[in-house]
């Protein structure tokens, strides 16, 4: 390829665009202008006297992909993400191919629930096909007998294709977990250096003088925030186990790294009181730990 003397701009922007300089430059300049105006939003938060995480935050949200959209998709979602659409019936039928692992087709048959209840069979996820094989199974789609010894499965969605669009909805959450995108990476390693500072300013002589009310502290924090979630899921007719508590667990831990920041601008993080909040968040979140695993197990 050569650059045109009659037309040299439009010969060199094409020549950008096949190299694919085009997109990479705009990535490199919106990064640029995102983290930018985070520095800025610092600074001018300095000169209010309010905290810089306000700002920064706010500044992210309206930057980010939920409002102006100034990251390029590949650089703020996965991967995954940009090429799934769980509500279309390839992505449903990807999941629907891996047999009873997400879905069991099968125990939808048997509560009479495949296509909803009360519902004829041709109005479910594969329409008028009275037969279909899934992962090497063949499964009867118009049969009316219901073999409740053969459930395995579980039925928590209303029908087979609910089921379907949400656990797909799960694996994509999975793999984006797995390989996030590149600001989500970012955020991790910021979060885990943050943590890592605090550990850094963390005073075992001043801890051993707030330890009994720093735990006690700890304490309520973690199990107050529990049991109000627990209630508040109940009061919206979920049961306790496993919905109730698991949402008063993802309540509990402590946001070490605000807590740092918060008290580093403060010029706090060595004073009496600075210190109880610091050995509170440890103690809190290792057994929000401990919570996470018992819910996991």
């Amino acid at each position: 390829f050569s650059v045109s003397a009659a037309n040299p701009i439009r010969s060199c922007v094409y020549l950008l665009c096949n190299m694919g300089g085009a997109s990479s430059f705009y990535a490199m300049l919106a990064a640029t202008g995102f983290l930018s105006a985070l520095w800025i939003t610092g600074r001018i938060a300095r000169l209010i006297g309010v905290s810089s995480i306000v700002l920064e935050i706010g500044a992210g949200i309206v930057l980010g992909p939920a409002v102006l959209k100034l990251i390029p998709g590949e650089l703020s979602e996965c991967s995954a993400a940009l090429r799934t659409d769980c509500d279309s019936h390839h992505d449903k039928l990807r999941i629907a191919e891996k047999g009873d692992e997400y879905c069991d087709l099968q125990a939808y048959l048997d509560k009479g629930i495949y296509a909803g209840k009360g519902k004829p069979w041709e109005t479910g996820f594969f329409g008028t096909m009275s037969n279909v094989t899934l992962d090497g199974t063949k499964y009867a789609l118009h049969s009316t007998t219901r073999r409740l010894a053969s459930n395995k499965g579980k039925t928590d969605y209303d029908d087979y294709a609910a089921c379907l669009k949400e656990q797909c909805g799960y694996e994509l959450a999975m793999k984006c977990a797995t390989n996030p995108d590149i600001f989500t990476m970012i955020g991790h390693t910021g979060v885990a250096m943050m943590i890592f500072e605090s550990g850094m300013h963390f005073d075992f002589e001043q801890a051993k003088t707030v330890g009994p009310w720093a735990c006690a502290v700890a304490v309520l924090g973690t199990f107050l925030p529990i049991i109000a979630g627990t209630a508040l899921s109940l009061a919206y007719g979920y049961p306790i186990f496993p919905d109730g508590l698991a949402v008063g667990v993802s309540l509990a831990p402590t946001s070490v790294g605000i807590a740092l920041k918060l008290l580093h601008e403060a010029k706090a993080l060595q004073c009496y009181f600075g210190q109880a909040v610091m050995t509170a968040a440890f103690v809190d979140d290792v057994l929000s730990l401990i919570l996470f695993s018992v819910m996991f197990s």
